[in-house]
């Protein structure tokens, strides 16, 4: 695996045509080795990103927010800044990097695709994002995504969303005595996590085909 595999991955996911997200919206992030992983640089557009529009990150300083929460957004984004590998770079992380460090840390995930697609979120925003999260429709949907996903209710994005996050995801472990495959955001948008990119490419298809079937059902009856 490698960086162009991340990059190769976000390019993917990004591609217009799969209507998965649209300017700087979504990230990525791969694990290179136990104390290191790479993320989507902040504004960077996933469709267009070159190699150059990752940022290289100390797992330990990201997961450190989380355990150590800053009390002010510049202390957060000075440490953010200061967990970069290479502290002279222009590029600051995306500013989910904590939910990715703490996803590849909790899950043991190589892989992580952020998304908002808009069949998802149709539901995801609505009365029935619980409910599309937790119950599956057809085998395949289980089959690749698991039997079912991690919900999460609404947080600000960063820190916030990361530790409600790691609540759910610390929470669905112990029930179901192994790690999640996707975990969906209330009013946000969906979580892949794999071990490899084609892993998280095809839970990201999968789901966004059973958010367009069950928005169909529910036009024609429940």
């Amino acid at each position: 695996m490698s960086l162009q595999a991340l990059h190769q991955l976000t390019r993917t996911l990004g591609d217009p045509a799969r209507d998965y997200v649209i300017i700087a919206e979504g990230n990525t992030s791969w694990r290179m080795n136990e104390d290191t992983f790479y993320v989507k640089a902040s504004g960077q557009q996933m469709q267009s990103i070159e190699e150059g529009g990752f940022v290289a990150v100390q797992l330990a300083a990201i997961l450190d927010l989380l355990d150590n929460p800053p009390h002010t957004r510049t202390e957060q984004t000075a440490r953010m800044m200061a967990a970069r590998v290479d502290a002279s770079g222009t590029l600051a992380p995306s500013i989910e990097v904590t939910f990715h460090a703490m996803l590849l840390h909790e899950t043991g995930a190589q892989y992580i695709g952020h998304t908002h697609p808009s069949a998802v979120n149709q539901l995801l925003c609505g009365e029935h994002a619980q409910t599309f999260a937790e119950k599956r429709l057809f085998p395949d949907q289980a089959v690749i995504c698991g039997a079912r996903a991690v919900f999460v209710p609404y947080a600000d994005p960063g820190l916030p969303l990361a530790l409600l996050m790691r609540e759910k995801v610390r929470e669905y472990m112990a029930a179901h005595g192994e790690a999640p495959k996707e975990i969906m955001l209330a009013n946000h948008g969906m979580i892949a996590l794999g071990a490899t990119p084609q892993a998280v490419l095809n839970i990201t298809a999968m789901s966004v085909k059973a958010a367009k079937i069950l928005s169909g059902a529910l036009a024609v009856g429940k």
